[in-house]
């Protein structure tokens, strides 16, 4: 192994960062690796696991639209959202408003989003109040496969950081009781493998690529900005293959932002 992302199922019942830990440890003394996306411990589904210098790229992977199956309990509240908090009977939802498009949500307290430096939900069971500030998501596809007695299951497409647990909270008395992410962008978790290394390249193929030649790619392989125009973030390549993640800049150049050959 040396530089790319695994695709790992993850089990319910141990942290990304416990997966993160075991890989590493079957992996050459140091060696980075990291994630692109957390799943709570009772979670299960797709986790990508990034080695080498895929770290440098974890923004960009994180940043792709999410697929998810969930079933809820409905009637039912938990602190946490989830089967780990603390259940209470509530009043079983009516017909259900499945929201769509741009939304507005606030993250549950016990979510890993920061606040004043510290994790949400370390605050939160430290016993202290936590305010997160809203924000908004979008919400590509938000649909009840079935519904029966207490239990409904769902399928939601949604951008990256968009919390699921929110979205059952806010159908009314409700919690997720299983939660598994199906998708990343164009990777599936059936295609989860711990044996496969998905190359850079490869993994970052839903970006344009701008093929350079001679002077312009030795010029982009020591951080130069080259000729060229764009609408977002490209792949810079030459003949030996990735060089850099580039951004467009003004008078139609390219600047390398994420350099890969040093």
């Amino acid at each position: 192994m040396n530089d790319g992302v695994l695709l790992v199922d993850k089990p319910a019942g141990v942290t990304s960062h416990d997966v993160v830990a075991r890989i590493r440890r079957g992996l050459p003394k140091g060696t980075k690796v990291g994630h692109a996306g957390t799943l709570d411990p009772f979670a299960t589904g797709l986790l990508l696991i990034l080695v080498g210098r895929a770290t440098r790229v974890q923004r960009f992977l994180m940043a792709q639209p999410k697929r998810y199956e969930t079933v809820a309990r409905l009637g039912y509240t938990s602190t946490t959202g989830d089967p780990e908090g603390e259940i209470e009977p509530g009043d079983m939802p009516g017909e259900l408003h499945l929201p769509t498009g741009v939304i507005t949500q606030r993250p549950p307290a016990y979510s890993a989003v920061k606040i004043g430096g510290k994790r949400a939900y370390a605050l939160a069971r430290a016993g202290e109040t936590v305010e997160i500030p809203e924000r908004q998501v979008f919400v590509a596809r938000f649909d009840c496969e079935w519904r029966t007695e207490d239990r409904a299951a769902f399928v939601i497409e949604c951008s990256s950081g968009t919390y699921v647990r929110s979205l059952i909270m806010e159908l009314g008395d409700a919690y997720c009781v299983e939660l598994r992410r199906t998708r990343i962008g164009d990777f599936d978790v059936a295609d989860a493998s711990e044996e496969r290394l998905i190359s850079l390249d490869d993994a970052l193929a839903f970006m344009p690529a701008v093929e350079l030649t001679g002077e312009a790619a030795a010029k982009a392989a020591h951080g130069v900005a080259v000729p060229g125009s764009a609408h977002g973030t490209v792949r810079l390549r030459d003949e030996d293959g990735l060089i850099a993640l580039a951004e467009p800049r003004e008078n139609d150049l390219l600047k390398p932002v994420v350099g890969f050959r040093a």
